[in-house]
């Protein structure tokens, strides 16, 4: 059974820097597409970037130019580099893998980000 655990959330002040990584335990991880979604409450949960396993990236309009996405097969691990961090990025961030073949959805259970000061 595949789990994903993400760390590095926490509090940062506006225009500061947070690395989140999410690592991966009980799948294949290269058939996987992973990424990283946000939700705040009240709203439905949003993209935020994905990166495929033929290093095909999607990212949202508002993380294109601040977040970059990364993945470490061999680590089965995926990153996600967030700068110039503003107050509407606050929010739980949640680890995704996505099975190519299969389309089955894994999540992990989401990391806190705060931007404030």
């Amino acid at each position: 059974q595949v789990q994903l655990v993400e760390s590095g959330g926490g509090l940062v002040q506006p225009g500061g820097s947070l690395r989140l990584s999410c690592t991966a335990s009980g799948g294949f991880y290269k058939l996987y597409t992973v990424g990283w979604y946000r939700q705040v409450p009240g709203r439905s949960r949003q993209l935020v970037a994905t990166l495929s396993n033929t290093a095909i990236t999607n990212y949202a309009s508002y993380s294109k130019d601040r977040f970059t996405i990364s993945r470490t097969n061999a680590n089965n691990t995926v990153a996600l580099q967030m700068n110039s961090l503003k107050p509407e990025d606050t929010a739980v961030y949640y680890c995704y893998m996505q099975h190519d073949i299969t389309a089955q959805v894994h999540w992990g259970r989401g990391t806190q980000v705060t931007v404030s000061s």
